[in-house]
């Protein structure tokens, strides 16, 4: 197995994505391109990585598919040592089977190999099977500063989704916050509510408002390298995991996080 990304610090962005959530995982690695999607250690969420082989790599060698388990924070470390313009090879050897060959390439090459992890008995989580009754489509940028003002608050958030607008409450004993957002008003923001099927009777409920609260350290973990310019999307539906996604490049980013189900 060989991959050369034609960027190196592109790679090192979508690390950090996942490191963010993440310290262990295993990247998937077949003729797609590659595949990580891991659990987080107190299990309430959940990071997918997507990327094709296509635009990111200048090649992409790979029999069948191989699996590459990783220190995540140690890879993140190494490709922090990236340059601007040089590109990033990755192999497996025959003779070395037990490490992965990271190398810099520019004007010169420089190498590292870093130890695979033994996570064969961690199998790839399934995606969680969750009806979204909401979805809300905003410039990334604006829903990490909605994060940054709800930290001064509260260590939770609640997120409103109606047909006239995005809410994000935080209430603490530092004080309350109320941010309101209109479509009407800002031409990024899209609202879409969507009719879901009620589980226990299996009768289709009408789409309508709906609302969750969820841990503000978490969302800030999963959405903090999108690109601030780029769009990012929330979708939830009351007392149900939230769905977070946006794009870096080619890539593509899907994170779940339980909800905070109050008594």
């Amino acid at each position: 197995m060989e991959l050369t990304f034609k960027d190196a610090k592109f790679f090192k962005q979508c690390v950090d994505a996942v490191v963010n959530l993440v310290d262990e995982g295993s990247f998937e690695v077949s003729s797609e391109g590659l595949h990580l999607r891991s659990l987080d250690a107190s299990q309430i969420a959940l990071v997918d990585f997507k990327l094709p082989k296509t635009a990111a790599f200048s090649s992409f060698e790979v029999e069948g598919l191989r699996t590459v388990s990783l220190n995540l924070v140690d890879l993140s470390k190494i490709l922090a040592r990236s340059r601007p313009g040089e590109k990033l090879a990755m192999r497996l050897e025959d003779e070395e089977r037990n490490k992965l060959h990271l190398e810099f390439v520019s004007e010169s090459k420089r190498s590292f190999k870093l130890p695979l992890l033994d996570l064969r008995s961690a199998a790839m989580p399934r995606e969680p099977k969750v009806q979204f009754g909401a979805s809300v489509k905003m410039k990334a940028g604006v829903f990490q500063d909605m994060l940054k003002d709800a930290f001064l608050v509260s260590s939770h958030v609640q997120l409103q989704a109606k047909e006239d607008g995005f809410v994000l409450e935080a209430h603490g004993d530092a004080g309350d916050l109320k941010i309101e957002s209109s479509p009407k008003h800002s031409k990024d923001l899209d609202i879409a509510l969507k009719a879901i099927q009620d589980p226990k009777t299996g009768k289709e409920l009408p789409a309508g408002p709906q609302q969750a609260m969820y841990p503000s350290e978490y969302l800030d973990k999963m959405c903090r390298a999108a690109p601030s310019t780029e769009p990012l999307s929330l979708e939830f539906t009351s007392s149900n995991p939230v769905r977070l996604s946006y794009k870096i490049g080619d890539a593509h980013f899907t994170y779940f996080l339980a909800p905070r189900v109050e008594s």
